[in-house]
């Protein structure tokens, strides 16, 4: 039973480390979406020799950087989501129940009925 306890304390916890990684990862993301952009809209404009088609290549960068961020924001909501449901955070689904059954006049405090 000692040997099997001192394998789980030597034993790496990576899924923090990747989580940690994924997050660095969305700046670098962007970085590498604008580039790649920027090359397509170079790569465009000496193929056919009109300026303008470098500024497609910049706005299809700039678009897939901003699909990169709205996918972090969505997995980051799912996972807060299902944080939420987790029983030990329940005290504040309560909370919030109470809050919408209460009325009106209860809520307001400032105001005083002689």
């Amino acid at each position: 039973m000692d040997n099997q306890t001192q394998e789980e304390e030597y034993k790496p916890r990576v899924k923090p480390i990747i989580e940690a990684v994924d997050g660095l990862s969305l700046g670098i993301s962007m970085v590498v979406a604008v580039a790649m952009g920027i090359t397509l809209g170079y790569l465009l404009r000496s193929m056919t020799g009109i300026g303008w088609t470098y500024f497609i290549g910049v706005f299809i960068g700039i678009a897939a950087a901003g699909l990169n961020v709205f996918k972090a924001y969505s997995k980051q909501k799912k996972l807060y989501e299902d944080l939420a449901k987790e029983p030990r955070y329940a005290i504040k689904k309560e909370l919030d129940e109470k809050k919408n059954n209460k009325e009106d006049d209860d809520l307001d405090y400032g105001e005083k009925n002689y």
